[in-house]
């Protein structure tokens, strides 16, 4: 029995498990490589679909920035309308004031005088008139002193004018218009 070699046989047998072993091998590499195949396959997907939903939120976005732009413009526009009521409305609630104040400024006009110019400036009237004589000037100060719509009344000048009479002169004065101007 020492002429059987049983070493052929085991040399089969290794050959045949080498070779299992590198077929179970490939068979693992390419099952591997399919997985990872499929894996970024699938991640390809899901980034082409996240990129497609990225796009979309961009075109929504500056649609909505438009938008945005727009109403902004017509809350600019709504704010202009609204001051320019605002004018009309003080424009249209002074009417009658512009009517009394002008009534108030013949209420206190004394005889032996009237205005020449009549100026209107941030609250404050300019009035440059001819009088008969001072003491007319005085009355009209006094009068313009007494009235609800006027105070502070101060003469600024005061010249003599012959033509149009021997004590007649020319005066220049300024007044404050009282808060009734703003009702």
């Amino acid at each position: 029995m020492s002429q059987i070699n049983l070493l052929p046989w085991r040399e089969e047998l290794r050959e045949e498990k080498k070779k299992e072993f590198f077929t179970v091998l490939v068979g693992v590499v390419i099952i591997a490589a399919g997985i990872v195949f499929l894996a970024g396959r699938s991640m390809g997907v899901d980034i082409e679909r996240q990129t497609g939903r990225n796009s979309y939120l961009v075109k929504e976005i500056k649609k909505l920035d438009q938008q945005n732009f727009e109403i902004n413009q017509l809350e600019q526009k709504r704010e202009e309308l609204i001051e320019r009521m605002g004018v009309i409305q003080s424009l249209q609630g002074n009417r009658p004031v512009i009517v009394r104040l002008f009534d108030e400024l013949v209420r206190t006009l004394p005889d032996g005088v009237h205005y020449t110019s009549v100026t209107y400036k941030s609250g404050l009237l300019s009035i440059k008139g001819l009088a008969k004589s001072n003491n007319r000037v005085s009355d009209l100060m006094r009068q313009l002193d007494r009235s609800d719509w006027f105070s502070g009344p101060n003469l600024s000048s005061v010249k003599a004018n012959p033509t149009y009479g021997a004590q007649a002169s020319e005066f220049a004065l300024t007044v404050k218009l009282t808060a009734r101007e703003t009702k």
